[in-house]
């Protein structure tokens, strides 16, 4: 999510009377020796600054292409290329070498984009890799640049403020967005031709609109066409979107930045899918039934002999069907039409449906049965067979192996764990690979000729790396890390507990130090229990934040429970209607389950705290439950939904002209007079993902109910990744903690 940027220097108490102090609060340690911990973690992005990412290997699987910080507490990122053979390393250019002494600059457009990708380190963000593997695409301060993999040439691209670049893919040209137009750049004759035209403040070509960008993962808004030849793109028309402004208060000299926002029942951005040719010419618009499929989920254009394929969805989320493009007409037909009386979730894979090579066939994913599960189809779309079993947890697909006959996924059979498996493509049992079986979650990049691959891996016993292994297993090699090691692993023990009918999963950290005999400490609920993610995983590193936290004297728990995903598809939607009944009764049905397995949680001191939809249950939990919850932080959260974007919240709600009632059951100032414990509002005022309205209107219904409240605004967005202001937010919620549970 999105960074702050800085904390205002004072709390700002907003409320009739401050919520009163613990007595005999324990004597602080000195603040250094307290926060030594945590500010290692913040500079060091718990440990993980210095790791090889954004890795590719070369279609030979000879040489390993990687983005590294460069140093343990730098957060700005080189390029890197790995030799597999030789087991060398070069650095392949620098920010210094392209910019110089030039400051690194990025349009809005570009902080936009960034935030919804959830990037905030600096110097290369991302590289393209052209198809043959002999040039390398980079994007610095706007600007774009092709570096020669075999002479080390750096080649500067015409033209300022990119968005999005992308090589063509014969590699002979570049794609990319600037001023609202898609261009293509000739990279031998350095010249930049726009292939759109008719861009406005409110028309856009070749850019994702909010909603793709932020809730569909769908950063792209342009596809090449697999010859080279064309390219399709969307084009948006924002002219129904409502504005919204957002000004900084540090510089109340400045204007504030406007950008369109589609709340839960206003009008979304529309939008439709065009072909241009290369060179520029006219556009010929796709046909589907816009009028009741107004989004444009996916789009698939890889294979030569396949067509180019579109998912559209309703409004509604309860249709989606996948269409095959007559790109020569512009029309569609049918291929795959799903249906769910929730509402249907994307596949996180991104590039769906996978077509073989020789368009005959395609690989689809589905929750029809109950779960999620891979499925072959005739180019008709006809259905073949299944190739994953339902009790397998299905995350996204990788590869698809046709000359060996397999099909490569993420997932395994618990959901704390991601590993890599291979499935028959005739059909058959499955099997985890070995270099994956480690307790952890795992992730592969396979060269193109599956000769070799890239396995990165973060384990629950705190190792992580970057290994490359060839087709028999082999280990060839290892991505240098110039990562901090771990110092110690997080003291967190995994379980499960049963509550009523339902086992949930359930996280427990401890502090450093061993308890004494028959000590009971104070319980902190560290929580999502959003839709969209899980909080219990087999990855120490997930839980380091959780043992600075531990070791200031609190046992931190994290529970998953319905609501949330990879447990099923009835275990996820039965909040329909309703965001917040279910998810408050099985944290609390869990914690109370943990509590009698272990003595030492005192769960007359209980705590809640969590982020943006974790930022909206620690809110209605504190003012829900007091009798379960002493006190509670919560940050940027969601209060009123129909306040938030469309795609995310009528998934769940529905649109709030029809179901006023779950809009009503499911919004904070709702209950806001029931407050009777101490609650910390954390929120970021240039947020443009969860506006800080949000938190100012749960402000002010507390304010006109009576009710004692916190509140500390922070100079930034939706995220905090600034070590300094991490640092400063822990002590906040340390002191808050100590003073309201101990």
């Amino acid at each position: 999510m999105i960074r702050l940027v800085r904390l205002l220097p004072t709390v700002v108490l907003l409320a009739l009377a401050p919520a009163a102090p613990a007595s005999n609060p324990p004597a602080p340690q000195p603040a250094d020796a307290r926060l030594a911990w945590f500010r290692d973690l913040a500079e060091t992005r718990n440990f993980t600054l210095g790791l090889a990412n954004a890795a590719q290997l070369t279609p030979d699987g000879r040489f390993v292409l990687f983005l590294r910080a460069g140093g343990p507490r730098t957060p700005v990122q080189r390029l890197y290329e790995h030799d597999v053979t030789r087991g060398t390393e070069e650095e392949l250019a620098t920010p210094e070498q392209l910019l110089g002494a030039a400051e690194e600059r990025l349009s809005p457009e570009e902080k936009a984009r960034r935030e919804r990708q959830r990037q905030s380190l600096k110097g290369f963000t991302a590289f393209d890799l052209s198809r043959d593997g002999t040039r390398v695409l980079v994007t610095l301060g706007g600007r774009l640049f092709v570096i020669d993999r075999a002479t080390r040439a750096v080649t500067p691209l015409p033209g300022e403020d990119w968005i999005d670049p992308q090589f063509s893919p014969d590699g002979r040209f570049v794609a990319a967005v600037a001023r609202r137009e898609l261009h293509v750049i000739d990279i031998a004759a350095g010249s930049v031709r726009a292939v759109t035209s008719g861009a406005t403040e409110t028309v856009s070509h070749g850019l994702a609109e909010f909603v793709a960008q932020e809730e569909m993962s769908r950063h792209h808004g342009y596809w090449w066409s697999p010859d080279s030849a064309w390219l399709a793109f969307q084009e948006n028309d924002e002219s129904m979107v409502e504005t919204r402004f957002v000004a900084d208060p540090l510089h109340p000299e400045q204007p504030p930045q406007a950008s369109r926002y589609p709340r839960a029942g206003t009008p979304n951005a529309q939008v439709r899918l065009g072909l241009v040719a290369r060179d520029g010419g006219p556009v010929r618009w796709i046909v589907w039934d816009r009028e009741a499929y107004p989004y444009l989920a996916r789009v698939t254009w890889d294979v030569t002999a396949a067509p180019l394929t579109i998912l559209v969805q309703d409004r509604a989320q309860q249709e989606q069907i996948l269409l095959a493009v007559d790109t020569a007409a512009g029309t569609t037909r049918e291929l795959v039409r799903e249906r769910d009386a929730a509402w249907i979730d994307l596949d996180e894979s991104r590039h769906l449906p996978r077509w073989l090579e020789r368009g005959e066939r395609f690989l689809w994913t589905t929750e029809r049965g109950g779960a999620w599960q891979v499925e072959l189809r005739e180019a008709t779309g006809a259905f073949v067979r299944t190739l994953t079993p339902p009790d397998f947890w299905y995350r996204s697909l990788l590869e698809i192996d046709e000359a060996a006959g397999w099909v490569y996924a993420r997932g395994s059979r618990d959901p704390r764990e991601v590993n890599v498996w291979r499935f028959p493509l005739a059909g058959g049992a499955g099997e985890v690979l070995p270099y994956s079986r480690a307790s952890g979650q795992h992730q592969v990049v396979f060269a193109r000729d599956f000769s070799t691959l890239l396995h990165s891996y973060e384990l629950a016993d705190g190792r992580a790396g970057r290994e490359v292994i060839a087709r028999d297993g082999r280990v060839l090699g290892r991505l240098a890390s110039v990562a901090e090691p771990l110092p110690r692993a997080p003291r967190t023990e995994l379980t499960q507990i049963h509550a009523g009918d339902l086992m949930l999963y359930a996280a427990i950290t401890r502090p450093a130090r061993d308890l004494a005999a028959g000590e009971q400490l104070p319980v902190i609920l560290d929580v999502y229990a959003g839709p969209t993610s899980t909080e219990v995983e087999a990855r120490a590193r997930a839980y380091l934040p959780d043992q600075a936290l531990a070791d200031e004297g609190y046992l931190v728990v994290r529970i998953d429970g319905r609501g949330t995903p990879w447990r099923g598809r009835d275990w996820l939607r039965c909040v329909r209607g309703n965001l917040i009944d279910i998810a408050l009764a099985d944290q609390i049905a869990g914690l109370q389950a943990l509590g009698r397995r272990y003595p030492e949680m005192d769960l007359t001191r209980v705590g809640v705290m969590g982020w943006s939809f974790g930022g909206y249950f620690a809110a209605m939990a504190t003012i829900r439950r007091p009798d379960v919850f002493r006190a509670g932080i919560a940050g940027a959260p969601v209060i009123t939904w129909e306040n938030y974007d469309t795609y995310y919240t009528e998934r769940y709600l529905g649109l709030p002209q029809d179901q006023p009632e779950a809009y009503r059951l499911s919004n904070v100032t709702t209950y806001a007079a029931e407050l009777r414990r101490p609650l910390l509002l954390i929120h970021g005022l240039t947020d443009d993902n969860v506006y800080a309205q949000h938190t100012l209107q749960l402000c002010d219904a507390l304010y006109r109910a009576g009710r004692p409240y916190e509140f500390m605004p922070m100079l930034g967005t939706h995220m905090v990744s600034d070590p300094l202001t991490k640092l400063r937010q822990h002590e906040r919620v340390v002191e808050f903690f100590q003073r309201t549970l101990r």
